[in-house]
C-alpha cells in the first residue's frame, strides 16, 4: 500500500514544497497586514481554526480521516499544541514590530536550536561537525538581532526589540515542537498529528478571549473587526491549510533530505513581499545574518544525511507533521 502512495517525481515534490513555502509567506503577510486590528491570539484563532475545513477534506480525500481522528497519544498532542500555537502567537506579534524579511530571518534558527534540543531531550550525539554547524548557525542569529539589543527612550526602538526577542522564542519553541512531533510519529499517524494541532491551537487560542476580558490589555483583548480584517483573517487560515497540506503531499514525491534545503526560499520570498506590500528592504545584518544561519543549517541536514541519521530515512517519504 505504501508503494501506492509515495511516487519518485522530484520535479512535483519540489513544485508543490516552494508553493507552500511561498503560501506560508504570504499568510505572513496577510497577519502582518491585520496586526495593528486585533490581537495575536484572535489571529491564531483564525489561523487555525478556518485551516480546519481545508484539512478534513483532505484527510477525507485521502481515506484517512479516521487516523486523524484517533489520536493515541493525546496528551503528546495536547503539549505539541500548547508549544506550537505559543510559538504562532509570538510569531504574529513579531509581525506586527518587525520586517517580514527580518521575521524570516530569525526563524531559521530552528533547525538549530532542534539540534541541541535532540541532545538535552533525545540523547544524539552531536559531534564535532554539527557543533560547528550549530555555532555557526548562532552566530548568525546573533548578528541579525544585535541591531536590535539596544533599547534605549525610543518607543519604535524598544517595540522592534521586544519583536526580535518575542521571534526568537517563537524559534526555540517550535524547535520543542518538532522534539515532540519525533516522539508522536512514534505513535501517532502524520494525519493525526496534522490535524489535533489545528484543533488544539483553536481551543488554546480561544482561551485568549475570557484573558482579555479579566486583564483588559490589549495585547489580549478581542475585538470585533470590520468586514475588511474578517477577510483576511479568513484567508490567511485557508491559505495556512492549504500550505500545510501542500508541504504534507510534497513528501509523497521526494524524500525529506532532498526537500529540506527548499525551506530556505521564503528568504527570497519574504524579501519580495516585503518590498512590494510594506515597502521594507533587508539590511545588511539581516542579509549576512540569514546566510550564516542558512549556512549552519545546511551543513547540519548534510551531515546528517552523509551519516545516515535523516528521520525520514526510518520512514521512507514520511511527510513531516505540519508546521506551527
Amino acid at each position: 500500500m505504501a508503494a501506492d502512495l509515495t511516487q519518485n517525481k522530484p520535479g512535483l515534490a519540489i513544485a508543490l514544497k516552494l508553493s507552500a513555502v511561498f503560501l506560508f509567506m504570504v499568510m505572513a503577510a496577510l497577519i502582518k497586514t491585520i496586526s495593528g486590528h486585533v490581537p495575536p491570539g484572535q489571529a491564531v484563532f483564525f489561523r487555525s481554526f478556518f485551516a480546519l475545513p481545508v484539512i478534513v477534506i483532505w484527510l477525507w480525500q485521502q481515506g484517512k480521516l479516521s487516523q486523524g481522528l484517533v489520536p493515541s497519544n493525546l496528551m503528546g498532542h495536547v503539549w505539541r499544541g500548547l508549544f506550537g500555537t505559543a510559538a504562532m502567537g509570538l510569531t504574529f506579534s513579531g509581525l506586527g514590530l518587525l520586517p517580514l524579511p527580518e521575521v524570516t530571518a530569525i526563524g531559521y534558527a530552528t533547525p538549530i536550536f532542534t539540534v541541541i534540543f535532540a541532545a538535552v531531550f533525545l540523547g544524539e550525539r552531536i559531534r564535532f561537525f554539527r557543533l560547528s554547524a550549530v555555532g555557526l548557525g548562532l552566530v548568525g542569529v546573533l548578528i541579525v538581532i544585535a541591531p536590535r539589543l539596544s533599547i534605549d527612550a525610543d518607543e519604535m526602538t524598544t517595540a522592534a526589540s521586544l519583536g526580535a526577542m518575542m521571534v526568537l522564542v517563537a524559534s526555540i519553541l517550535r524547535a520543542l515542537v518538532q522534539i515532540h512531533v519525533r516522539r508522536l510519529v512514534q505513535t501517532d499517524s502524520t494525519a493525526a498529528i496534522v490535524f489535533y494541532f489545528s484543533v488544539t491551537a483553536s481551543c488554546i487560542a480561544l482561551l485568549s478571549a475570557p484573558v482579555g476580558w479579566v486583564v483588559q490589555t490589549p495585547a489580549f483583548v478581542w475585538v470585533w473587526p470590520d468586514a475588511w480584517v474578517v477577510s483576511l483573517l479568513v484567508t490567511a487560515g485557508l491559505i495556512g491549510g492549504v500550505a500545510q497540506i501542500m508541504v504534507t503531499s510534497s513528501y509523497r514525491f521526494g524524500g525529506a533530505a532532498m526537500l529540506a534545503p527548499f525551506d530556505y526560499a521564503s528568504m527570497i520570498f519574504a524579501g519580495i513581499i516585503g518590498y512590494v506590500a510594506f515597502n521594507e528592504v533587508p539590511t545588511g545584518p539581516i542579509v549576512i545574518g540569514a546566510a550564516l544561519v542558512i549556512a549552519g543549517g545546511a551543513l547540519i541536514m548534510w551531515r546528517e544525511r552523509q551519516l545516515g541519521v535523516d528521520r525520514s530515512k526510518s520512514r521512507p517519504n514520511q511527510p513531516p507533521a505540519g508546521t506551527p
